[in-house]
């Protein structure tokens, strides 16, 4: 038997997304990465596998990396969700992480990157310098199809190195 979507419960949700507080009557089971595309229309969190293997959902709740296709947003209440917006969303002022990967040439198709930036903007305030053993492991769960590595595992360092900058000034 099949349940009518007209019929499945619905929460009032209290979602704090970048800094804003969001109020959202959302069905209980409704996946974190849908309510920040379709209710926020924060787009820039990608659902690639829908199973928490490629990480191109990838968002920071309380600065901590996680999947937000695996995660229902009732789950994330009273906690900090920080999307790829919530890090950078100025092509003129880029955040360190994005202007990383602009230096090294770190994104190619683009579908991942999100993903890749939310992850590597945790994994640097843990590791301010890392190796590129460190740096190669820290993006080990992100996927990227296009298949450049190289040039991403670069902008784990020049990403460090840029938020070292910003923070000596």
């Amino acid at each position: 038997m099949t349940e009518s979507l007209d019929t499945e419960p619905t929460s009032t949700i209290r979602l704090t997304v970048n800094g804003t507080l969001h109020v959202l009557e959302v069905p209980d089971r409704k996946l974190l990465s849908d309510v920040l595309r379709q209710d926020l229309e924060l787009t820039g969190t990608h659902v690639g596998c829908e199973h928490g293997v490629c990480g191109a959902c990838t968002v920071q709740l309380d600065g901590e990396p996680v999947r937000s296709c695996l995660m229902f947003a009732g789950s994330a209440q009273g906690h900090e969700v920080t999307t790829v917006e919530g890090i950078g969303d100025d092509p003129e002022h880029p955040a360190d992480v994005q202007q990383a990967f602009i230096d090294c040439h770190g994104l190619q198709c683009g579908f991942c990157t999100p993903g890749f930036i939310t992850t590597i903007d945790a994994y640097i305030d843990e590791n301010p310098h890392p190796s590129e053993e460190e740096a190669r492991e820290a993006v080990s769960g992100n996927l990227c199809r296009c298949t450049g590595y190289q040039n991403i595992v670069s902008a784990v360092q020049r990403a460090a190195e840029l938020r070292a900058e910003g923070a000596s000034q």
